[in-house]
């Protein structure tokens, strides 16, 4: 027992000296991103593809850059799981739904349509007349609306809110 070395307790000045080092090296550390998961907060990987591309349609990139380009995705599942946390089940089942009318009307999803149907999809959502199932469950234009209303919170708000990146 004489031979080991002794132990000091660990002072304060221990304790900041190892936490500052730990601190300043985690930026260092790049684990897989499959080790995190999704990117996203509430969203699925496929749910988020599908969001970036309606709002990408709503407010299309011209001379401008578009509500893709803007983050308006990120925005949306930030307020998800945020002050929208009551509008979590409209979009998880305007999104079966969105998917649902995709594969009847075009047999794609919505994010392998091209532009053209993307619209016609849009404007049936927005006439409530998009055909499916789900749609008997919530309102496909009060999804459709609601989508409106958040792409241009996320594309005109101010970054601190998350929106308008850039």
């Amino acid at each position: 027992m004489d031979n080991l070395p002794s132990v000091r307790p660990m002072t304060r000045r221990d304790f900041l000296r190892a936490s500052s080092v730990t601190l300043l090296a985690a930026p260092l550390i790049q684990l897989p991103s499959s080790f995190w998961g999704s990117s996203h907060r509430y969203f699925t990987e496929s749910e988020a593809a599908t969001v970036n591309a309606m709002c990408e349609r709503i407010i299309p990139a011209d001379k401008d850059p578009g509500a893709a380009w803007a983050g308006v995705v990120d925005f949306i599942d930030r307020k998800l799981v945020g002050y929208h946390r009551r509008y979590q089940s409209l979009y998880r089942i305007g999104l079966k739904g969105v998917s649902e009318s995709c594969l009847t009307l075009f047999s794609k999803e919505f994010i392998d349509l091209d532009s053209a149907q993307q619209d016609e999809l849009l404007r049936k959502l927005e006439s409530n007349q998009a055909p499916g199932a789900v749609w008997s469950q919530i309102s496909a234009s009060d999804f459709f609306n609601r989508l409106v209303e958040h792409t241009l919170e996320g594309f005109y708000g101010g970054p601190r809110h998350g929106g308008n990146r850039d």
